[in-house]
């Protein structure tokens, strides 16, 4: 499933379809009681910047979405069943915050979850109407998208499809307070088999899975079961300091105004590499961790050939779908961990992978606390004037994703919605095809100019690895698919949240 944005994802024209909850749905929630589980570090943040970022007079999209085909004359009420019974598998899309009502046992400022029962769930079907042009209907779809998926409103997503008589692609958009990457991964195949057998008349366990709900209540137990005394405090508080009191950018010259206007970002998308070139390099950095840890070994080198820089920091995703349990659940399962990479110490690649494979050992089990919890007991004020708070470069193979081998078939595209932002959010996805690159960065010459490098040099670098495979690797060759598999990130589709929020994916 490659990413891109709503612009560049086959878009064609024909009858457009719309749903969302239905307006009595939406009404019965003023009258639902608060929902005892509270929302995750991770959604609280995304809440509270969205907010904030708002107040000072900038509207910011950040929503996730996917794309993908139904071959054949659709039959509407069918699929209507298969979006409303995927829409009940998971609980956080009947899941929404509202702030309190200022109560002495609900201060103002507190963000409160309230659930719909799932019979209450009801979708609404509205027919738009027929699109002559590709392009015009991308542009509605996009400013459709940004006030239905608003991280300010509720409901937060909606579902769309445009119609003709051979085919129907499907469109749907969500606020990132309910997925990942991940999420966004597993769509496609899941709405078509629900689909499918809608038409044949036959049930399919539609049983809600695990819920991405109680593990926000749980994952926030945890958290606020430590304190600012706390050796995760501690190892963050120390990156910060080094990191001159902020979370990292992507450290090259991007060309930003320190004292301008947000900047606006351009999607920088194409293809580092084909199947055979990705098996091959995923091959040799196999002893060292698999291909997530030979992409930041490769960063780490390109950013201090460009920059000087002697020591690489940034803030790896990982995803915390920890229990199998979580593996179907629909969620924003993301956490970060701080890294550093000394690779002025290296001379070579190898060296670099050495690096990396003992940092990620090191650091990851960090990214199990929420980084808006750390950051709030540290005390120091990451009030967000940007959507992003720090830039990721994020890894993850979808090649074990159910109907993975189908995404080109059908069209299948994660979407990414690209507005405003001054760090870099870049994203390398294994796909069966090969390895995908996608980006957003601020719209700066500056910008362009070395984001294209570091592309650049990240191909030349991934496939001068390639041959010949060192020793300690060649007995890994024969298997490109071997335990040293990476699981997903999340862009993560996971993408950075900031006021101290996890990275999102």
């Amino acid at each position: 499933m490659r990413l891109t944005d709503i612009h560049r994802c086959e878009i064609r024209p024909g009858r457009l379809v719309t749903w969302t909850l239905h307006p009595t749905t939406v009404e019965g929630v003023a009258q639902l009681p608060d929902d005892t589980r509270p929302p995750a570090y991770v959604q609280e943040a995304h809440v509270r910047t969205a907010r904030t970022v708002r107040e000072d007079g900038l509207f910011v999209p950040t929503w996730l979405g996917t794309a993908f085909d139904i071959p054949g004359r659709v039959d509407l009420d069918v699929l209507q069943d298969a979006l409303r019974a995927w829409t009940l598998r998971h609980e956080t899309l009947r899941s929404g915050f509202r702030w309190a009502d200022g109560s002495p046992e609900s201060p103002v400022d507190e963000l409160r979850r309230f659930t719909l029962a799932p019979d209450a769930v009801v979708l609404h079907r509205e027919d738009v109407g027929d699109f002559r042009d590709g392009g015009t209907l991308s542009r509605y779809l996009q400013d459709r998208f940004d006030t239905a998926a608003d991280a300010l409103t509720w409901p937060n997503f909606i579902y769309s499809a445009v119609v003709r008589d051979d085919t129907t692609s499907v469109y749907i958009a969500f606020d990132h307070t309910n997925v990942d990457s991940y999420s966004i991964f597993r769509i496609a195949h899941e709405i078509h088999q629900l689909y499918t057998a809608g038409l044949d008349g036959k049930a399919v366990d539609t049983a809600p899975v695990a819920s991405y709900v109680d593990f926000c209540a749980s994952e926030r137990t945890h958290a606020d079961g430590i304190d600012e005394t706390h050796s995760i405090v501690a190892e963050w508080r120390k990156f910060i300091a080094r990191c001159d009191g902020k979370l990292p950018n992507f450290p090259v010259d991007l060309g930003l105004d320190p004292g301008g206007p947000l900047p606006t970002q351009k999607l920088m998308r194409e293809w580092l590499t084909d199947d055979a070139d990705a098996a091959a390099f995923e091959a040799y950095c196999r002893p060292y961790g698999g291909s997530m840890v030979g992409i930041l070994a490769a960063t780490a080198l390109i950013v201090r050939e460009i920059s000087g820089r002697q020591v690489y920091r940034t803030v790896v995703p990982f995803h915390t779908r920890a229990r199998s349990e979580w593996s179907d659940s629909v969620g924003w399962y993301v956490g970060g961990a701080p890294l550093e990479i000394p690779v002025g110490e290296v001379s070579d690649f190898d060296g670099a992978l050495d690096l990396v494979r003992t940092a990620l050992r090191a650091k990851r089990p960090l990214s199990r606390m929420p980084i808006a919890r750390v950051l709030k007991l540290l005390g120091s004020d990451f009030r967000p004037t940007s959507p992003d708070l720090y830039s990721i470069v994020s890894f993850v193979d979808t090649r074990d994703i159910a109907g993975s081998e189908r995404w080109d078939e059908l069209k299948a595209y994660g979407l990414i919605r690209v507005s405003y932002g001054d760090q870099v959010c870049a994203w390398i996805t294994r796909l069966h095809e090969g390895l995908q690159f996608a980006a957003r960065y601020p719209d700066t010459d500056v910008a362009q100019k070395n984001m294209r490098l570091y592309v650049a040099r990240l191909r030349e670098l991934i496939k001068s690895v390639t041959v010949p495979v060192p020793e300690k690797a060649r007995g890994a060759v024969s298997g490109t698919r071997g335990t040293a598999r990476q699981a997903p990130t999340g862009p993560a589709v996971e993408s950075p949240a900031p006021s101290g929020a996890l990275t999102r994916s």
